[in-house]
């Protein structure tokens, strides 16, 4: 599997341009793998994760314009874990490493990737935000933890390692999210993160904000992601682009970075793939 690092829109358009023919392979590739018709079907591939081959499930339930939505499908009958998450944990060792010592935070607890971090990794703390129904720093009668990536309670370089996938979008101060990932981070440490982006755009889109009494404005058409702790769904209010490094960067990280990859092979599918990351100096 190739990994390519970008840090800014202008080497995008460069490694875009470049990857033409491979893009119109990829595409080619997945539309062989789909049915003829809509419906559950498996992928052959080698998982990560679980470390061996496996029939990866997929189907339609979160088509997109009715073509397969390949990121949250492909699903390792062994781990639980998708695409996106399979993913996560492969860059997580090609980039960041973790190490049995390691304190690791992920911002999310009910979930296969969780799950699977906290069986190979001692050091791990999860959490889900539960609102008001139990104070911030504290676990409810689930086990769950409470926490808000805006206001963590943890002290300062609390962990080696931070991972958080599809979160900040969700924050109308996005950056204070950020902030307080440099903060929680020891000297040295790095996270790793994922947003729905728009690799064609410079700026970020702000879709909605949230006005001073709390109330909520919406630019746009609202949008809503799915939100395992509520039916309800999750409001976006920032389409991110490349402007994203720049703000990580601007909260002290001494370095933001995409990486970008596919991969037939380990099911890393649905054109090149995008996750983030930053070091802490």
């Amino acid at each position: 599997m190739r990994v390519f690092r970008v840090r800014n829109h202008a080497e995008y358009m460069r490694h875009a341009s470049r990857m033409q023919v491979s893009f119109a392979r990829y595409e080619a590739v997945e539309n062989a793998l789909r049915p003829a018709t809509p419906g559950d079907f498996v992928v052959n591939g080698y998982s990560y994760a679980a470390g061996t081959c496996v029939d990866f499930s997929a189907g339609y339930q979160y088509a997109v314009g009715g073509r397969v939505n390949w990121r949250e499908v492909l699903t390792c009958p062994i781990t639980r874990l998708n695409n996106r998450m399979r993913a996560s944990i492969h860059l997580v060792d090609i980039e960041l490493g973790l190490y049995p010592d390691h304190a690791v935070y992920i911002s999310e607890q009910v979930t296969p990737l969780y799950a699977f971090l906290a069986s190979k990794w001692p050091g791990v703390v999860g959490s889900e935000y539960l609102g008001d129904a139990t104070p911030l720093g504290e676990i409810d009668a689930g086990g769950l933890r409470n926490e808000d990536l805006t206001r963590l309670t943890f002290p300062d370089a609390s962990f080696d390692r931070l991972i958080s996938l599809d979160c900040f979008e969700h924050f109308a101060d996005y950056e204070r999210a950020f902030r307080e990932a440099y903060r929680v981070l020891k000297p040295g440490a790095s996270m790793l993160w994922s947003v729905p982006f728009r690799r064609d755009a410079v700026r970020n889109t702000a879709r909605a904000r949230e006005r001073a009494d709390g109330s909520i404005e919406h630019i746009r058409e609202p949008v809503y992601h799915g939100d395992p702790m509520s039916q309800a769904g999750c409001l976006v209010f920032t389409d991110f682009g490349w402007d994203l490094l720049d703000n990580v960067r601007a909260c002290g990280f001494s370095d933001a970075y995409a990486m970008l990859f596919w991969s037939r092979e380990f099911g890393y599918l649905g054109g090149e793939q995008i996750l983030f990351v930053a070091f802490k100096p």
